[in-house]
């Protein structure tokens, strides 16, 4: 049976890692995401878990840790934000090539320079070529769930990839809501143990990990991984459903909110999901056919089914909590934009980059965007395509 309890996303997220009691975690302080070790480190000490804890000297270190204890055959876990992932940046595509199935809570926040504590995606958008597979959470219960979820996804044998649960710096990492937890015993039944396949310390199974990978093999080496990202849709959508039967909460891909009969909407992933949702519903008061597709699952990129859900629309604004600074938009919408093309399925779309270095985003501005796209199907086209969101006037 469930368990009510209000929670920050920092702490739901910690509970989750007790939880699953892991082998070991490294971790090393930064903002937003310092609370997950923070309290992690307080159930070490109180002896509720019986995990190896290492506090090491950086970021860097944290996931050179986590990758040795896993390549060692140990279930690992870490965290980390925005500067701390910059720092792990040589490691990060280390863990996923060495198909280490790892697993990290990733607090979003801005990425230096100039220097900002405050969330946007400009971090995860940074890694979200680097192999792993990562998930997308609006609330403080999407980031316990999706954590709960992570390690069955993670050490499935067609995949075995490292996973990134994100959630939005302060909004929802400090923020406090009510959270249904699940029993100690049940969590640990789900999630099952860890039992590897090739590990450095099997003795019966001398290996190499790590070696040089030249001209005759690398090639063929990333194919795999790629191949095991593709296979991870299959797996997602079979724990997701799993974790539904257990829970009774539902997750996909994405989610469609009031989208079925929708004639305009608004594809994001996070926490402006969420005000979004309370714009869709304010606007079907006023006979506005308004829609929302939420991303949950951005690695591997649901493509053919986002193309497939998005098909019927008038028109559709993708909005992006990172500028790819490329002059041609976020990454989400070159994400979007793609899949619908290469479908064959034309739906007039804009993107709008905002939101960036915590920029407090509206109910109001996200009216505006669903106001926008009513006179793009009124006057059957697009006028500019890359927009920004909540920018001061006068300097756009």
């Amino acid at each position: 049976m469930s368990i009510r309890e209000r929670l920050s996303g920092n702490e739901a997220t910690a509970i989750a890692m007790k939880q699953i009691n892991p082998d070991v975690v490294a971790a090393f302080p930064i903002t937003p995401s310092t609370e997950i070790p923070q309290y992690f480190s307080t159930f070490v000490a109180n002896g509720d878990v019986d995990t190896e804890f290492v506090a090491v000297e950086s970021e860097h270190s944290a996931m050179s840790a986590t990758i040795g204890a896993s390549a060692a055959g140990a279930r690992a876990m870490t965290a980390t934000s925005a500067n701390g992932l910059s720092l792990m940046w040589e490691m990060i595509y280390i863990a996923s090539s060495l198909r280490l199935p790892i697993v990290m809570a990733l607090v979003n926040r801005a990425v230096s320079g100039p220097l900002n504590i405050h969330n946007d995606h400009s971090d995860a958008m940074g890694v979200r070529d680097a192999g792993w597979i990562m998930l997308f959470s609006e609330n403080n219960q999407e980031a316990y769930d999706n954590m709960l979820m992570a390690h069955r996804i993670a050490e499935h044998k067609d995949v075995l990839l490292p996973v990134m649960i994100c959630q939005d710096g302060f909004i929802t990492s400090h923020s406090i809501e009510n959270i249904e937890l699940e029993n100690d015993e049940d969590v640990k039944k789900f999630v099952g143990e860890y039992k590897p396949e090739h590990y450095l310390l099997n003795a019966d199974e001398p290996i190499a990990v790590g070696p040089l990978d030249l001209q005759a093999y690398l090639f063929e080496h990333k194919v795999q991984q790629a191949d095991a990202m593709r296979r991870a849709k299959n797996v997602v959508k079979e724990v997701s459903e799993d974790f539904e039967k257990w829970t009774g909460r539902k997750y996909g891909f994405f989610e469609e909110y009031r989208l079925d009969d929708a004639e305009v909407a608004i594809v994001c992933m996070n926490s402006t999901a969420g005000t979004t949702k309370a714009v869709v519903d304010d606007l079907r008061e006023k006979g506005v056919k308004a829609g929302l597709l939420k991303v949950r699952m951005y690695r591997p990129f649901p493509a053919e089914e986002i193309a497939e859900a998005l098909s019927h629309l008038k028109a559709v604004a993708i909005l992006d909590k990172a500028d790819s600074l490329n002059a041609v938009g976020g990454a989400l919408f070159e994400d979007v934009v793609s899949a619908m093309y290469v479908s064959g399925k034309q739906v007039p779309m804009v993107n709008y980059v905002y939101g960036i270095g915590g920029r407090d985003t509206t109910e109001k501005q996200l009216e505006s965007v669903f106001t926008d796209l009513a006179e793009i199907v009124q006057n059957g086209k697009v006028e500019n395509p890359y927009r920004y969101l909540g920018l001061r006037k006068g300097e756009n």
